[in-house]
């Protein structure tokens, strides 16, 4: 990766942050129902195709699809597993993850239904609610925590920063920030490591923004066709 000149490097700058802040504003300013969430997501999608952060990116190559298949559907399961009646079976552990690794907020009531179900939201919206989860959010994330933030905290020429090279402080930094970024942090943790772990692995972004799609797109569908809303 070429470093960043005088021409690219405010552009560049933009192109990985402004689309995550703004999505993390319009998250707390809009309506938390169907409505909100689907103009959040043509938010960041026009933000996405005016930036165009891919152009700083070598293309996908189709030999990493399998790890990232393989990490997206890994990191989902990883999601879900604690939560699920299967792992009453070690009460210790289970009881151990609904304390510590939730944020278990005090005024949280129990999510019985949601305002994204397709019984209150219709099917459109429930969809746009899923691809908004599974194709722009995930993007959004991946262009700022590990093509952005993890690179800029080795050097602030961050694109000169090769995606294969390791640094354990910027590394633990942006994991925990992921996962405190999650409810859910310590899957959100766990994630975060598996997402940096595949950049670090195929020297591509496109592995991990493509696993990180398939992570949110099983959760989508699973949260849909079993109406546990807790995910969403």
């Amino acid at each position: 990766m070429k470093p960043m000149t005088i021409e690219t490097d405010r552009r560049a700058f933009l192109s990985h942050i402004l689309p995550f802040i703004l999505w993390l504003v319009a998250m707390e300013t809009l309506p938390k129902d169907a409505g909100g969430y689907a103009i959040r997501s043509a938010l960041g999608l026009v933000l996405l195709l005016w930036f165009r952060p891919w152009r700083y990116y070598a293309r996908f190559e189709c030999n990493h699809l399998p790890l990232a298949l393989f990490t997206g559907i890994a990191v989902f399961v990883i999601w879900i597993l604690p939560e699920l009646p299967f792992f009453q079976r070690w009460p210790a552990a289970a009881n151990f993850y609904s304390q510590w690794g939730i944020f278990n907020w005090p005024s949280a009531a129990p999510t019985t239904t949601s305002p994204y179900a397709p019984d209150l939201a219709g099917w459109p919206l429930a969809i746009i609610r899923l691809l908004g989860s599974a194709l722009i959010i995930a993007a959004i994330e991946e262009f700022f925590w590990r093509g952005f933030l993890y690179r800029w905290l080795i050097e602030r020429d961050f694109l000169g920063v090769d995606l294969s090279r390791w640094q354990s402080g910027p590394f633990w930094i942006t994991v925990c920030m992921f996962g405190i970024e999650h409810n859910r942090w310590l899957v959100g943790m766990l994630a975060g490591i598996a997402y940096r772990l595949l950049t670090l692995r195929t020297k591509n972004l496109w592995p991990a923004i493509i696993a990180h799609m398939v992570t949110n797109l099983l959760l989508g569908i699973y949260v849909l066709s079993t109406g546990d809303y807790r995910f969403w």
